[in-house]
């Protein structure tokens, strides 16, 4: 169905698509190639938010360069747009440029798109066909495609850990257990999420900044912070610079000192309690979905880690394994209750294991997350 060369171009189009891994939010990463003749005649990627979509980048680009792109084949990683958001659809952009062919990695999971780009353009008699390099296209966007039809971002929860599965001292000591290549790589992963999110434990036990350093990156994520009685201090770095979104269980009278010193420094606070007075994890995954979070990047302590895993609020695991042991009584990585039985057990695929410096670097999958790819 495909040919080695349209493999070539596909391939070449995913490449440009990942120059907005950092930018694109809330939009998908897209690529676009632009060929006529056997040769390419433009390149474009998504842009941030408002601005222009891969197609209309390449249609410029051939443009700029003297080209004439009635004719050209279209190679783009993402079905063509059909609504009007921000920007016109680019679906009707590539019918007026009279392009001849059409060849997409996936179909928008957006309901408001989900095959009408596609239609739109075989209804105008361009020959369309779909799914080269698909898995690559949809890994590359996955938080887009798991908000899209799940309501929920793609929650990719990191730990740093020893051999033996400990992530600190039992005085709290935890810095450094892995070494300088694997905390940059990390940082790498919190650039391309959409928001960083931990809890207030971690606030009061570290005071991080959570913010991408040990890498370049355009933009940063935006902060997240659980926090059910508003513990957090005013002064704490978190909340240093852009505001950090903090949710809570209440803004009952009780807390009202506490949430007006907390808007003083530019915090925004949701109130999304349960019967139990923590915060509501699958409700707040709905409302950061709602917000245009695809992927949210989870660094906590061990009990907010088991939370969220018990609640089903987690896709996959991000673990750094260091050549090192802490001991029993060192901190372990998830607050769980072990089962009943092994066959109880949560069960996990690993997506990937790789050395980063001297440390492993393994990304798991939960079950449930791989169903619903």
């Amino acid at each position: 169905m495909f040919s080695q060369t349209d493999f070539v171009h596909m391939e070449r189009a995913l490449a440009l698509a990942v120059r907005g891994l950092y930018t694109t939010d809330p939009n998908p990463r897209v690529g676009c190639v632009l060929v006529k003749d056997g040769a390419v005649i433009g390149e474009g990627f998504t842009q941030p938010a408002g601005q222009d979509h891969a197609e209309i980048q390449a249609l410029k680009h051939a443009r700029s360069r003297g080209h004439d792109v009635r004719g050209a084949t279209a190679y783009v990683t993402l079905e063509p747009c059909s609504h009007f958001g921000r920007t016109p659809p680019c679906a009707n952009a590539l019918i007026e440029a009279k392009v001849a062919r059409v060849i997409a990695a996936m179909e928008d999971p957006n309901p408001q798109v989900s095959g009408r780009g596609l239609a739109m353009l075989r209804d105008a008699g361009i020959e369309v066909r779909c799914g080269l390099l698909a898995n690559e296209a949809r890994e590359l966007n996955i938080g887009f495609v798991s908000r899209m039809t799940r309501n929920r971002p793609w929650v990719r929860m990191k730990i740093a850990a020893s051999l033996d599965g400990r992530t600190g001292l039992p005085s709290g000591e935890s810095q450094w257990i892995t070494g300088d290549a694997a905390r940059a790589d990390g940082h790498a992963w919190r650039a391309r999420a959409s928001a960083i999110l931990t809890g207030i434990g971690t606030v009061k036990e570290d005071n991080p900044r959570m913010t991408v350093r040990a890498v370049d990156t355009p933009r940063q994520p935006k902060r997240v912070l659980i926090d059910s009685r508003l513990d957090v201090s005013p002064d704490a770095q978190i909340l240093v610079g852009a505001p950090t979104l903090v949710f809570c269980s209440s803004l009952d009278e009780r807390a009202a000192e506490r949430a007006d010193a907390l808007r003083a420094r530019g915090a925004e606070l949701v109130a999304l309690g349960n019967e139990h007075g923590k915060v509501d994890l699958p409700a707040m995954l709905a409302e950061l979905a709602r917000r245009g979070v695809n992927e949210l990047h989870v660094e906590a302590g061990y009990k907010l880690n088991g939370s969220l895993l018990r609640e089903g609020c987690v896709d996959e695991l991000l673990i750094y394994v260091a050549p090192s042991l802490l001991g029993t009584d060192a901190l372990g990585m998830i607050d769980l209750a072990a089962p009943a039985s092994l066959d109880a057990r949560t069960r996990l695929t690993f997506h990937s294991v790789d050395r980063v410096g001297d440390d492993l670097r393994i990304l798991a999958r939960f079950a449930a997350a791989n169903a619903a790819r």
